[in-house]
């Protein structure tokens, strides 16, 4: 049951969208109704997590039992030792019996790096769109291909509705290892602290490097020798995979401002995403033959693939430095970035630039590039 004042946030911010939906046309009224009801069902779905814990050992399912204390544990931890918002976010727990909590769709120019923005009431401006539907995820992206766009359709194991409502513990994550699942918590909970309309970018760059901090201080202090091992081994295999994913869109960046004209940059990046492919399978083979990426490459390549992907990295750097100035002090620090969250768009970004260059940028990016989504491998 959604507690009461979960419903007054709620009746706010219908309202807010019926407004806007007043002046928009019958497609985004039907999206802000998938978004609502889609986002209802997740609440009504979730129960306490000591009823969830009782539910689980009374069907024998120990797995289950386990994960949840595990997740309890990590989400304490969060709100003691990293100072998250101490609330009812990831206090309970809802099997959505499906994969995935929402599918999200990016879309991208032919050529072009540039991610397409949906400007929502609340959110801002973001560079995807998200559905509870894989079904209506892919209608949408096959439309938006109709219109000349590259699309891509990337499944979300969960999301943050940014402290308006208390978002639980769901069955698409609750089973990831353990250093997985502590970055997963952190980072959705990171939203809630900080928070830019309109700059995705500075959003998940943020939520990236408290994650990546935190998950260390768990495991450091909390993990078990085994945990510390299996993250490293997943970690290093995902700086490898992202690297390479980086690199490419780098050169796919310096192909699309070259002279040349459409035709042969046509087929520049058919040759990037051969090698592309090659890349990764040799990554593959110096793996082991490791297939947890395989997912990425089921979908035929797109700007979109790449360009959602540096959205986590663009400004860690700049905001690893600021933890480190402010001597790992998470309060100082989430001070020291809502200050440079209220700076105009150019003065953050300088702002940003001055503590450490982006972690994307091997060259200077397309002028007018700007935040890109959340889509993580």
């Amino acid at each position: 049951m959604i507690r009461w004042p979960a419903r007054r946030r709620l009746a706010g911010i219908v309202a807010i969208l019926a407004l806007g939906a007043l002046a928009a046309g019958c497609d985004t009224i039907g999206y802000y109704y998938q978004s609502i009801g889609g986002h209802l069902g997740v609440m009504a779905s979730a129960k306490p997590i000591d009823d969830a814990i009782a539910t689980a050992n009374g069907a024998n399912d120990a797995r289950l039992a386990q994960r949840l204390e595990l997740a309890r544990r990590i989400r304490d931890y969060a709100s003691r030792e990293l100072k998250l918002p101490d609330n009812g976010s990831y206090r309970r727990y809802a099997n959505l019996h499906r994969p995935y909590v929402v599918w999200s769709v990016f879309a991208t120019p032919e050529l072009s790096m540039d991610l397409r923005k949906w400007c929502f009431p609340v959110v801002g401006c973001i560079t995807y769109r998200g559905y509870y539907d894989q079904n209506d995820a892919e209608h949408y992206a096959k439309g938006l291909r109709g219109e000349g766009f590259e699309a891509y359709v990337a499944g979300i194991p969960a999301y943050s509705t940014l402290g308006y409502f208390d978002d639980p513990l769901l069955n698409t994550f609750v089973y990831q290892p353990e250093g997985e699942l502590a970055r997963l918590i952190f980072h959705e909970l990171a939203h809630q602290v900080v928070y830019v309309r309109n700059d995705t970018a500075f959003n998940e760059s943020f939520a990236t490097a408290v994650e990546a901090a935190g998950v260390e201080r768990w495991l450091a202090q909390e993990g078990s020798a085994d945990a510390r091992a299996s993250y490293r081994i997943y970690d290093g295999r995902r700086r490898q995979f992202r690297a390479m994913l980086l690199d490419t869109r780098d050169k796919l960046v310096k192909l699309y401002k070259s002279p040349l004209d459409d035709a042969a940059k046509r087929q520049g990046k058919a040759r990037i995403f051969e090698e592309l492919r090659d890349e990764y399978g040799t990554l593959k083979v110096e793996w082991a033959g490791y297939t947890g990426y395989d997912r990425w490459f089921d979908q035929p390549l797109t700007n979109a693939h790449l360009a959602a992907v540096a959205t986590y990295q663009q400004w860690v750097p700049a905001f690893t430095a600021l933890l480190a100035q402010s001597g790992g002090d998470w309060d100082r620090f989430y001070a020291a970035a809502r200050q440079i969250g209220d700076l105009p768009p150019a003065e953050r970004d300088a702002a940003l630039r001055k503590l450490a260059p982006p972690a994307t940028e091997v060259t200077p990016l397309t002028a007018g590039q700007s935040g890109t989504p959340a889509a993580r491998p």
